[in-house]
């Protein structure tokens, strides 16, 4: 592909935001308009030099970096854990994450019990006042173009979307696990036939074990107490997963 660098007018804003790590989206007007209009000679341009452009569908462009040095990393995994807490934070307090992390704000004055609610996991992170946590968190978030500031509210930009995904991925998975878990216990192993009797397990219908039959020769056998706390227990179990 022919590339025409006189159409590249903002190259080098580009390059410099991109290279430093930040996501360019229509919060940059110019910078985005550039990138959309000639993305593919920019694309061709910044391969040539060892650099990957992505453009996300919801509205943003970055690098992915060949190499990934230490420090990047703990800045990815301290903001992954952020937006693991706030997503979980808001779902605590009945407020729609995906709503608040898609376009919506927090303020200033939430970082304080957050960082205390969840005190044990920003300690993995290095973080533990809450200077350290506008410092290393809030204050990355706003220079990587994840967020923006103003008069101490934080509102939430669309590249955040690369950690949501991250994090809607893992609640997935832990979904499906408990799921799978949960049958697991649930499962009761058929009863052999004897060889002179006609088998009476199907495929089609979970296996039943016959219940006791109460007679005069033979009384109902009584249900003990150990026995009907792990029945209540079962059925609460089971209640509170129709419900989820």
């Amino acid at each position: 592909m022919q590339i025409n660098l006189s159409e590249l007018t903002q190259l080098g804003p580009i390059f410099r935001e991109l290279f430093k790590g930040f996501h360019i989206s229509r919060r940059d007007p110019e910078l985005y308009s550039q990138l959309s209009n000639q993305q593919d000679q920019y694309r061709a341009l910044f391969r040539s030099l060892g650099f990957e452009l992505v453009c996300d569908t919801r509205g943003f462009y970055y690098f992915v970096p060949e190499q990934v040095g230490a420090q990047v990393n703990k800045t990815a995994q301290r903001l992954a854990l952020f937006t693991f807490i706030l997503v979980e934070h808001l779902a605590d307090q009945g407020r729609d994450p995906l709503a608040v992390l898609d376009g919506g704000s927090i303020g200033r004055d939430e970082l304080p019990p957050l960082l205390e609610k969840y005190r044990d996991l920003f300690l993995q992170a290095e973080v533990t006042t809450q200077e350290e946590l506008e410092e290393k968190v809030m204050r990355r978030l706003t220079q990587l173009g994840f967020a923006a500031e103003d008069n101490g509210v934080y509102r939430f930009l669309p590249p955040i979307h690369r950690f949501l995904d991250v994090c809607l991925s893992v609640q997935q998975d832990r979904d499906l696990a408990a799921s799978l878990h949960a049958k697991d216990l649930a499962y009761v192993a058929p009863a052999l036939a004897e060889e002179d009797e006609e088998p009476i397990v199907s495929l089609e219908e979970p296996y039943q074990p016959p219940a006791p039959v109460a007679s005069e020769a033979a009384p109902a056998i009584e249900e003990s107490e150990e026995d009907a706390l792990a029945r209540a227990i079962a059925e609460e179990q089971a209640d509170m997963e129709a419900q989820a």
